[in-house]
């Protein structure tokens, strides 16, 4: 690793860093209303959230802090309905399922906390770094660690059901793929470049999938890291990876029906026709679910350090290094909206509920926005300036840029509109990847 890190440093000094792309104007299709915004106070957390995005279920809005805050807040205004000192250094969550509600710590530990009230029904300790959120069932709590295992754990009591193994690369990105599970399957994608799929009953391997082989003479070229979480519709599961591919394969067997080469360590967006995934290098594309095949391609945003997209109804959402959140239109990638959220990067995907779009930024701060089309709905049609226009298709593959203290809890009583054509802020170079 030591010898990696001197290889990435020594070809640091000699590679001019690419610059993030400059914000520039555009004809807004969407306003933009600022429903609510609340924070979880992390006074001397890190800078990076790698892990800590935000869960909903029920009218509720879970979050945590590096310092060990775990809230929930009341979806319909921001108001903090209960807050749990957990005294953990949290590095991964928050999952919620049912009545439970999950966080892991870098510790390598485990809390588990009624979703009720946010008392503490039982902490366990494992021996790996926990940097993804958890994932819930009725019979399970599946956990990632740092160290190449996909955990079970009982939701009555924590105790461990099974521990399937991958074996980890030398060098890895910061950060690991949050569990999904899918009826009697859990699924995660791990830094060796594969989809694993594991019994819940014994934790048996079903299948594994290898999305993208590692290559190059270097550790560094070799990184074929699956940190994102994977994405299931129906039988059908997505998946990419950094320096690799995007895939799509058959829930049941593993078996890969397409794939094309993509490089991606945040995630996917899905809907019902197409998916869409932010590059390492700061594109955004949109691909035919079925085929893979490319519809559009966003340059606009290049080299700005983009969190994982979510969709709305009619548009795909992503924020980037400068806490600025934007929208694109679903059917021509073009600018749709943007609004800050904050002087403050957000590494973590949006969260999409009932159509309001919901982001946390580094510093633990969190926006409420909700949308509405200005004058026709979108069409596709109407001019952008050319500098915001989709560009060519063009194949994804770029060292990532990945980045860098919380205001009080607070609740707007009446939507606060944000202006829908802002002036572009000078840009400003995010730091590199920090490899594990």
């Amino acid at each position: 690793m030591i010898a990696a890190l001197l290889v990435f440093a020594a070809c640091s000094k000699d590679k001019e860093i690419d610059k993030p792309a400059q914000l520039t104007p555009f004809s807004a299709t969407l306003k933009v209303d600022r429903v609510w915004s609340a924070s979880v106070a992390d006074k001397g957390a890190k800078a990076l959230r790698l892990g800590l995005g935000l869960a909903a279920e029920g009218n509720r809005v879970y979050a945590a802090g590096h310092s060990g805050d775990v809230v929930a807040f009341d979806l319909a205004n921001g108001h903090s309905v209960w807050r749990t000192k957990t005294k953990a250094a949290i590095s991964g969550g928050p999952g919620v399922g049912g009545d439970l509600v999950a966080v892991g710590s870098s510790g390598g530990e485990v809390i588990a906390l009624n979703a009720a009230d946010g008392k503490i029904r039982w902490r366990v300790r494992l021996n790996g770094e926990v940097l993804s959120a958890p994932a819930i069932s009725e019979r399970m709590v599946a956990v990632r660690t740092v160290d190449g295992k996909l955990r079970g754990l009982s939701p009555k009591d924590g105790h461990a059901l099974w521990t399937p193994e991958q074996q980890e690369p030398r060098l890895s990105h910061r950060g690991t793929s949050r569990p999904v599970i899918v009826g009697e399957v859990a699924l995660c994608g791990f830094d060796n470049g594969k989809v694993v799929a594991v019994n819940m009953n014994d934790g048996t391997l079903q299948w594994e999938a290898t999305i993208a082989p590692p290559h190059g003479r270097t550790e560094l070229e070799r990184l074929v890291d699956v940190d994102s979480t994977v994405r299931v519709s129906g039988q059908d599961v997505y998946a990419v990876g950094f320096q690799g591919r995007v895939a799509m394969l058959a829930l049941d067997t593993g078996q890969i029906w397409w794939s094309h080469d993509a490089s991606s360590y945040r995630g996917i967006g899905l809907d019902d026709d197409a998916l869409y995934i932010a590059t390492a290098d700061g594109e955004i594309a949109a691909l035919r679910r079925r085929t893979g095949a490319e519809i559009w391609r966003q340059k606009a945003l290049a080299h700005r350090g983009l969190s994982a997209v979510a969709t709305t109804d009619n548009a795909v959402v992503v924020a980037d290094y400068q806490g600025n959140v934007h929208w694109l239109d679903k059917a021509t990638g073009e600018i749709a909206a943007r609004a800050p959220s904050g002087k403050v990067r957000v590494s973590n995907a949006p969260l999409i509920v009932d159509n309001m779009v919901l982001v946390i930024n580094d510093a633990g701060r969190i926006s409420a926005f909700r949308t509405t089309p200005i004058g026709a709905t979108m069409s596709g049609t109407r001019k952008v300036p050319a500098q915001d226009k989709a560009g060519p298709a063009a194949p994804a593959a770029s060292e990532p840029a990945v980045p860098s203290p919380a205001a009080p809890a607070t609740a707007a009583p009446e939507p606060e509109p944000v202006a829908p054509e802002p002036v572009a802020p000078p840009p400003v170079t995010p730091p590199p990847t920090t490899p594990n």
